[in-house]
């Protein structure tokens, strides 16, 4: 059933219906850009949400998580010119992307509502900006992503890392869902349809990641199939 009142948080279309309801929690489709988001009523409070990240255990110098990261990494630095200066949107508590970045000879400034909260971070302007594990967090996606375009200089690169939804039937069971701090999903196209909106480039080079350029950018790496 249509929901003319309830608007996408991702393009802000009033085009959205009920998608499923799972143990309480009701989650609404965009017929648009095909975001699948929480009812804003179900958000969390910010209580909720840095309890929840307070049981994350990720470690700057953990390999695992290091190449866990590099997913977006390496495609990113393909891409990148020497010492470009950029933004790690959404660090955490523990930058390792920031660090990986860095050592690969890289200007990085980090931002964090509640790890690294200076917001004279979003006042500048980069090169490129990451948002590792952060998008499906966020409670006004489309007012973050007009944010980040800003930020960004007139060849910039934005890398997303977001767990991709891409079957409707698993995703009650979902294990990316039920992380209650995860509140909105995006499929291929959701990325795609945001690209078009900002006129980026859209590139999945890898399961998960999502590159976007802004014109002028450098030429794109050629995507490739990942597990």
């Amino acid at each position: 059933m249509r929901n003319a009142s309830l608007s996408c948080p991702v393009c802000r279309s009033a085009d959205t219906f009920h998608f499923q309801s799972v143990r309480g929690r009701d989650y609404y489709r965009c017929g648009k850009c095909e975001a699948t988001f929480l009812s804003p009523a179900q958000l969390p409070t910010p209580q909720e949400e840095l309890a929840q990240y307070e049981t994350h255990e990720n470690d700057v110098e953990d390999p695992g998580y290091r190449e866990f990261l590099a997913r977006l990494a390496g495609p990113l630095l393909s891409k990148l010119p020497a010492a470009a200066t950029g933004l790690d949107f959404g660090c955490g508590p523990a930058p390792a992307l920031a660090h990986m970045l860095r050592d690969a000879g890289h200007t990085v400034h980090c931002y964090d509502p509640f790890y690294a909260p200076d917001t004279d971070a979003l006042t500048g302007s980069y090169d490129f900006i990451t948002a590792t594990e952060v998008v499906e967090h966020l409670h006004d996606p489309a007012a973050t992503f007009e944010l980040l375009d800003s930020l960004l200089r007139p060849v910039g690169i934005l890398g997303v890392m977001t767990e991709f939804l891409t079957d409707d039937s698993r995703f009650a069971g979902w294990h990316y869902r039920r992380d209650i701090t995860h509140v909105v999903f995006y499929s291929e196209h959701t990325l795609r349809y945001i690209g078009g909106r900002f006129g980026w480039r859209v590139e999945i080079p890898r399961k998960n990641v999502a590159i976007f350029s802004k014109h002028g950018a450098r030429a794109a790496v050629q995507p490739h199939s990942a597990p």
